[in-house]
């Protein structure tokens, strides 16, 4: 075969019944040809919105090459549908003196109002393609947004069952009865303070629960079970944590009645990027057709404490002490971070301050974490030594009575939210109108909150009192262990010059 010939490229994205073959494409393409030599280029199951297709790149390489004098094609958008490749691959085309021909538009690059009308079409195919593109997300966020079930992994614990949504043949998540099971335990076990995400891994091996299709067990699977929504009984508190997290709920609070589970799709950021899994800020939070199998107390204390093992593992460097992350300095407000030497000071806290432009030293004297460490263990042995006032006999609120004030003093706030943004606009009329209405409201949610203070009792935390029983236990705990007891009873320790402030979350 002599050199150069004519290249003819075909590409089909899916074999459909309305779309041209790829044979029906090259028939075509060889009638340009006029009995000439010619080299087939198909890309079969590539779609044309870019250039990453493996018989295109071999013909780009063979035109720079030289092979090529002609590129015939079907159609124009069989090679591209988009106007920066269209254009760089025009650029190459031009620079190695190759013609451009479509069999059906009579395109011909050879001719200046063939050249012409090849690039107006291209903006026209780009053009086609967004709109499909568009048609296909708008489709997808109404239907997400109704909660319908969109696609993908069946979370375990559920299976797939049929039914009618607003008239729209779907599919809703039931209860698989075995696995089920294995999630209340997960749940069960890890709001626990003792219990690490290996500690819940190990015990349902031990119990004998299986991963769906045999899999293994892990800590990140057991992870990614306490971070979904979809298992939580939804109620006022879920919809408050969504809401204090960025998150784009779609459901008014009043929806919230805590039965329904939760769907959380995927969210993108300003850089058009898919968000990581533990970041909820513009996500969007639907409430599911399917009933939750977990309380909202129990699957917010894992939560929290998933996000506080998160928060801590990115301040941990190191992991020397188990109040790593919790000290910060009186003075500048930065943290303190242990420091290790071969001196007799050994482990010590050091102002972090110190590296930047104040110049903070802290305290002025060193800090032995060996010391520190035992000082912060009394407090909290003495701070929950205070709690053993509280009775047994101690008992709270209905959930649906306390969930249905929050509901109400989250509507009340909604309300009033929405009467401040029309202050801007208001004339004198509707300003007095605005602010008696918002007196109203505000005395109506003080009457809540007070309601709500009054009808729920204190009782005994389980928690605390394991919490206590670790804390005598504590020279057999893991760092981990203690810094999850740490994170659950500390919010933060200042050090000053000469004293010592503990913020407590109890």
């Amino acid at each position: 075969m002599r050199y150069p010939i004519d290249a003819l490229y075909a590409r089909q994205s899916v074999d459909k019944q309305d779309s041209i073959s790829i044979e029906n494409q090259i028939d075509y393409c060889k009638y340009e040809t006029r009995g000439g030599d010619y080299e087939t280029y198909i890309d079969r199951g590539f779609s044309g919105k870019n250039t990453n297709r493996p018989a295109f790149t071999q013909m780009m390489n063979d035109i720079k090459a030289g092979k090529i004098k002609r590129v015939i094609v079907y159609k124009l958008d069989r090679i591209s549908r988009s106007i920066l490749d269209f254009s760089n691959m025009m650029e190459v085309f031009q620079k190695h003196h190759v013609e451009f021909v479509s069999s059906t538009e009579k395109f011909d690059t050879s001719t200046p109002i063939g050249n012409a009308m090849l690039n107006i079409s291209i903006v026209f195919a780009q053009l086609e393609r967004e709109t499909i593109q568009k048609r296909v997300a708008d489709a997808y966020a109404t239907k997400s947004k109704k909660g319908h079930y969109m696609g993908g992994r069946v979370p375990y614990g559920f299976r797939l069952e049929s039914c009618i949504l607003d008239g729209v043949h779907t599919s809703r998540f039931v209860p698989d009865p075995v696995e089920i099971e294995a999630i209340k335990l997960v749940y069960e076990l890890y709001s626990q303070p003792e219990y690490t995400l290996g500690a819940v891994m190990r015990e349902l091996l031990k119990r004998g629960f299986k991963e769906r299709h045999k899999g293994s067990w892990c800590t990140a699977r057991i992870s990614e079970i306490v971070r979904n929504p979809v298992y939580v009984k939804a109620d006022a508190d879920i919809y408050n944590f969504y809401l204090s997290q960025g998150s784009n709920l779609i459901n008014p609070v009043s929806d919230y009645i805590g039965t329904n589970g939760v769907f959380l799709y995927k969210g993108y950021n300003s850089d058009k990027k898919k968000l990581k899994q533990y970041d909820l800020v513009g996500r969007d939070v639907v409430l599911a057709p399917h009933a939750g199998v977990i309380d909202s107390a129990t699957w917010l204390k894992c939560r929290y404490k998933i996000m506080n093992n998160r928060q801590s593992a990115s301040t941990c460097k190191g992991r020397r002490s188990w109040l790593t992350g919790k000290v910060k300095c009186k003075k500048c407000g930065y943290a303190y971070q242990v420091t290790t030497s071969n001196t007799k000071a050994g482990r010590y806290f050091q102002c972090t301050g110190a590296r930047y432009s104040i110049r903070c030293r802290g305290a002025g004297h060193t800090i032995y974490a060996s010391v520190l460490e035992n000082y912060i263990l009394q407090e909290m042995e003495k701070e929950l030594a205070k709690l053993d006032y509280l009775s047994e006999e101690l008992t709270q609120a209905t959930t649906n009575e306390n969930n249905h004030i929050k509901i109400d003093i989250a509507e009340i706030d909604k309300e009033i939210d929405s009467l401040l943004h029309k202050v801007s606009g208001a004339n004198e009329t509707l300003m007095v109108y605005i602010n008696k209405r918002i007196e109203e409201l505000d005395a109506k949610k003080n009457e809540l909150i007070k309601k709500a203070a009054e009808s729920t009792i204190r009782k005994p935390e389980k928690d605390l009192m394991q919490i206590t029983d670790c804390i005598s236990k504590w020279s057999e705990l893991s760092l981990e262990d203690k810094q999850r007891i740490c994170d659950i009873l500390i919010k933060v320790v200042y050090i000053g010059e000469d004293t010592i402030e503990i913020e407590w979350n109890i």
